[in-house]
């Protein structure tokens, strides 16, 4: 427990206010299904940029990276680069091309959605497919929030990990179901700021406390013998080609992320992107760097070395080393801000996911404006019920649950939504088994395959074998009839 926990209650409190009067702000401004779930696609290139940042690097980027940095040195480093690009391709190549379509294709509010108006005659299978997945792993992504939320406040401020995440959940849920999709938005530019100052600040006084010369460096070095070699493994053994590439291929999930790729379809016009993808890819690139620093740093500033799951707690241990209270509560609430800013999108698409496709698939009963609001706003509290219920054990690790959820939503919905914006001879069917392809092969991937070729990224199988049998279905079909149309 931290000392002088009074500062860390004020930080706390003051975060709380803001985040809940923004919900609020945001709630006089949602009327509509559309307000609720895309905000009326009226988004800024700034508030695009750090929402589509903070909701994408939750509380792994303060808690995760750091702790892997720490354990595994600059083999670290392919995982921040292989995310660096796939944020920078992103932004680049697939956000101008589904902002345009997905307004073409019906004014859709989300993936499912868009996929459905592109391929009418699967549209209702489409749905279902998609909505059962985004709906079973964000269960897994909501809960790393949760867990992270739990050890948050279990470690800074005693309370039991149980009650930190009932404070958490509670807080989330309270704004977003108030204000939806801009109350998210507006929260994650305050909370992506937030974040930038937290890291970038503690990765420069902690080189400047730590000496912040090559000697620094050599110390470093000499404390394990891989630490500040990218390839080797801080053991002093050299990494593997399989190693790398599955590190590097954490880059491949940018393309299948929904709460990532909501943030395109809602900005304004696609000649915002440009400045936003500018402002996305440097915040990015920056709070990555930053976060291994902080890592490498944690072995010269702390006393006791960490071992396991521990070291996802370097960031917290050297805040209170390098800060007065009152600002260590401050970047304390940035790890919360991480946590929260990812969290809340994921309760928002799983929610649109509920009530846009599988209501609308299955139960296909007419409901007006104020009927849809109400039950967004009621599948948001359900679905944060049972990824609470998730998160009960506080032995889960948070990169665990956030790369097996990356990555099945990466093998999923990446080949299938690439092929759907730029490849003509896409079909509704080859969609529909794109999905439940990368999907599956994730699933099983996890719990079976990885013994066979140890340490590959289930990513890596899942991504490819969607895209191929997305590829052979469209290259079968030689007939000229419902051809997709990328515009």
């Amino acid at each position: 427990m931290m000392s002088g926990v009074f500062p860390v209650y004020l930080a706390f409190l003051v975060y709380f206010i803001i985040v809940l009067l923004i919900g609020w702000r945001a709630s006089r401004r949602t009327h509509n299904q559309s307000d609720y779930f895309l905000g009326g696609r009226r988004l800024g290139s700034w508030v695009s940029a750090m929402s589509a940042g903070a909701s994408d690097m939750s509380g792994w980027l303060l808690l995760g990276l750091p702790g892997f940095a720490y354990l595994a040195g600059l083999e670290a480093g392919w995982l921040a680069l292989g995310l660096f690009a796939g944020t920078l391709l992103n932004w680049k190549y697939l956000a101008p091309a589904l902002r345009r379509q997905s307004e073409a294709a019906g004014n859709a509010i989300t993936l499912p959605d868009f996929f459905a108006h592109r391929f009418p005659a699967e549209a209702r299978p489409i749905r279902l497919v998609a909505a059962i997945f985004i709906l079973l792993f964000y269960l897994f992504y909501t809960s790393s929030g949760l867990v992270a939320a739990g050890k948050l406040f279990e470690s800074v401020l005693g309370l039991d990990y149980r009650v930190s995440m009932c404070v958490g959940t509670l807080v989330i849920l309270i704004y977003t179901c108030l204000g939806g999709f801009l109350a998210v938005s507006w929260t994650d530019l305050f909370q992506g700021l937030l974040m930038f100052f937290a890291l970038i600040t503690t990765a420069i006084i902690a080189i400047h406390t730590s000496g912040g010369s090559l000697q620094t460096i050599d110390r470093i070095g000499q404390s394990q013998a891989g630490l500040l070699e990218p390839f080797m493994s801080a053991a002093g053994d050299p990494l593997t080609c399989i190693s790398i590439a599955s590190l590097l291929a954490w880059g491949l999930g940018y393309f299948g992320q929904p709460h990532i790729l909501a943030r395109f379809m809602a900005i304004q016009s696609t000649a915002l992107i440009p400045r936003a993808r500018h402002i996305a890819v440097f915040w990015s690139g920056s709070c990555l760097l930053a976060a291994i620093v902080i890592g490498l740093a944690g072995h010269l500033l702390l006393p006791m070395p960490l071992k396991g799951a521990d070291s996802e707690r370097v960031f917290l241990e050297i805040l209170p080393l390098l800060y007065h209270p009152l600002i260590a509560g401050i970047c304390l609430a940035a790890i919360l801000a991480a946590i929260m800013s990812t969290a809340d999108s994921q309760l928002l698409v799983a929610s649109s996911a509920l009530t846009e496709d599988i209501y609308r698939a299955v139960i296909r009963k007419p409901a007006n404006d104020a009927t849809r609001l109400r039950l967004g706003r009621g599948a948001v509290i359900v679905i944060s019920l049972l990824a609470f219920l998730l998160a009960l054990n506080p032995d889960n690790r948070i990169l665990d649950l956030v790369a097996y959820a990356w990555s099945g939503f990466g093998a999923s919905f990446g080949p299938a939504l690439i092929a759907t914006l730029f490849w003509k001879r896409t079909r509704g069917i080859a969609v529909i088994a794109g999905i439940l392809t990368g999907g599956m092969t994730v699933i099983l991937w996890k719990h079976i395959g990885a013994g066979y070729i140890a340490g590959v990224n289930e990513i890596i199988p899942g991504f490819i074998l969607s895209g191929l049998v997305i590829l052979l279905l469209g290259l079968l079909d030689t007939s000229q009839t419902a051809r997709n149309r990328p515009v």
